[in-house]
């Protein structure tokens, strides 16, 4: 008689059975060093007095970090939406079969996303040195209305240039790779409907692909959020701009770079919440709507049983 193996014990499902991981020493030593090493970097942040955390504490809600806070969120959202209505446009334009709207979305990718957004950023500013004014008018003649270009290109419009035609760049391949994930016979069955191309771009693919890049859509959220602080070169008073500005009063540089640190950690913490919170509400969505057709099924089946039992 043979003793039965742990998986074969009678009352105990396969599924309770768990793997136990086996622990090394250089588990315990690595977390050693790494716990010491958090706690000696933790004491000397404390201990430091040159940190200065009365300081910090008293600038940390001053009305100017709060303003350029409140212009970082702006910068952010701004740039997202139009970088976002941007990229819809090329990815559907890098995928059609028309070579002139290929090549064009291929161009303006390969551009934007070759080019740093510090660069843009400064060259947007400067627009005026290369067009002096700019106009509306007739193609190859005469203008209809004209603008002076500094009157138009501010230091927010700059900002807002710069980082949203690079977003653009960025997030057309995150969009056209959710349009390639979408399954081909979807658009064929929507066709078999008598839909059209643009309406089943509208109402099938495009909801479906979004919902595909809405993770690495939320990633770009956060890098975004970083990315304005590039626009202090343009004298614009966003967060980072801010804490310049008073600590070139004050000379408690330090102190104040430590206050748009809590504040860019704080938002992209808050960011992440979000994005995970989504995740999860789209895995769980996915999967009940995965559910729904093998239920659908298993009552079919069960009311077809009961159907051949009541005409036994």
């Amino acid at each position: 008689m043979t003793t039965p193996s742990p998986q074969q014990t009678p009352g105990r499902p396969d599924a309770a059975l768990k793997p136990i991981p086996r622990s090394h020493p250089s588990w315990w030593i690595g977390s050693a060093v790494l716990i010491l090493g958090l706690g000696m970097f933790v004491a000397a942040l404390i201990g430091n007095e040159n940190l200065q955390w009365g300081v910090v504490g008293r600038y940390l809600f001053d009305a100017e970090i709060i303003a350029g806070l409140g212009r970082t969120l702006l910068l952010t959202a701004l740039a997202m939406v139009i970088g976002l209505a941007i990229g819809i446009v090329l990815a559907v334009m890098r995928l059609s079969a028309n070579p002139v709207f290929n090549s064009f979305a291929w161009g303006w990718i390969w551009f934007f996303r070759g080019v740093p957004p510090l660069v843009q950023l400064i060259f947007w500013y400067n627009l005026a040195l290369l067009f002096p004014t700019i106009g509306i008018g007739l193609p190859f003649g005469p203008q209809l209305v004209t603008w002076d270009t500094n009157s138009l290109i501010t230091p927010f419009s700059a900002a807002i240039l710069g980082l949203s035609l690079t977003e653009s760049a960025y997030a057309a391949e995150m969009i056209r790779a959710g349009i390639q994930a979408v399954s081909h016979g979807q658009s064929e069955a929507a066709a078999s409907l008598g839909m059209t191309g643009a309406q089943t771009l509208r109402r099938i693919v495009l909801p479906q692909a979004l919902r595909i890049v809405i993770p690495p859509i939320g990633n770009d959220t956060i890098s975004m959020l970083k990315f304005t602080s590039l626009v202090s070169v343009l004298a614009l008073p966003d967060l980072l701009y801010s804490a310049q500005m008073i600590y070139s009063r004050t000379y408690q540089t330090i102190p104040l770079l430590l206050v748009a640190t809590f504040w860019y950690l704080t938002l992209s913490t808050i960011l992440t919440v979000i994005e995970h919170r989504i995740e999860k509400h789209l895995a769980a969505d996915r999967q009940a709507k995965a559910a729904r057709p093998r239920i659908a099924w298993a009552k079919r089946m069960l009311l077809g049983s009961r159907r051949i039992e009541g005409a036994a």
